[in-house]
């Protein structure tokens, strides 16, 4: 069992080539989890509540937290929109906005 990872444009490249070295292995490290794990722990991946499939990749490295948004596609498929450092206890509502826009957008490019 193995999941196919890709990117949604850009955003989350830029996102992560803003990391170190280190915060870019733990990237790395919680992305192989999602992709060869059946039944991935809430601790690295929650759905977001209000949303139609959207999910959140959770990395913890020291005492920083990073979100990467993400949803499926054809079960097999995870499709990565965007990644932040998380600042506050709540994930900011701006920053799910943008991850439901570029979503609908995945799917209307899709169906073009």
């Amino acid at each position: 069992m193995k999941r196919k990872i890709i990117f949604f444009r850009h955003y989350f490249l830029d996102f992560y080539t803003s990391l170190d070295e280190k915060e870019q292995e733990k990237v790395e490290y919680v992305l192989d989890i999602v992709r060869n794990l059946q039944w991935i722990p809430k601790k690295f991946l929650k759905h977001i509540e209000g949303t139609d499939g959207l999910f959140e990749i959770r990395v913890s490295y020291g005492q920083n937290e990073f979100r990467i948004f993400c949803f499926f596609d054809s079960g097999m498929l995870v499709i990565l929109l965007t990644g932040f450092k998380k600042k506050s206890q709540k994930t900011p509502g701006k920053e799910i906005d943008r991850a439901v826009k570029l979503m609908k957008e995945y799917y209307l490019e899709k169906i073009k």
